[in-house]
């Protein structure tokens, strides 16, 4: 049994990218998280928050990542949200997916995906 906590189509407010005079600029940002959690966090005898993953905090600090700067790639970005979940003790695993839109003629989307299991964020935890 395993248990996901999933944060989809989040438009982050960020600045990513150099575009010269003929390139095409993004309008959005959009993130995609899956965080891995203990069941325990999901399947509660008593309706308290100190019974569950409290994520709320997390998606502040991812936004305030987002916004923190400018980025020259969106992988830096993805870097710093991988570490800020990190720090989280109840997030066990995670898939991360940040895409930029449009791409080419005001369509498409363009993302880099990353998927990091248990051993691995033990890694980036502080």
């Amino acid at each position: 049994m395993h248990s996901t906590v999933e944060l989809t189509n989040l438009r982050l407010a960020t600045d990513i990218g150099t575009y010269g005079p003929n390139d095409v600029v993004p309008l959005a940002h959009i993130l995609d998280l899956t965080l891995t959690i203990d069941p325990g966090l999901v399947l509660i005898d008593t309706d308290h928050m100190a019974s569950v993953f409290d994520y709320d905090p997390l998606i502040a600090t991812i936004t305030n990542l987002a916004a923190d700067g400018h980025y020259e790639t969106q992988e830096r970005l993805i870097t710093r949200i991988v570490s800020a979940c990190a720090d989280e003790p109840a997030v066990q695993a995670l898939e991360i997916y940040l895409r930029k839109s449009p791409v080419v003629d005001n369509s498409g989307a363009l993302g880099i995906r990353l998927t990091i299991d248990s051993a691995e964020l033990d890694k980036h935890r502080r």
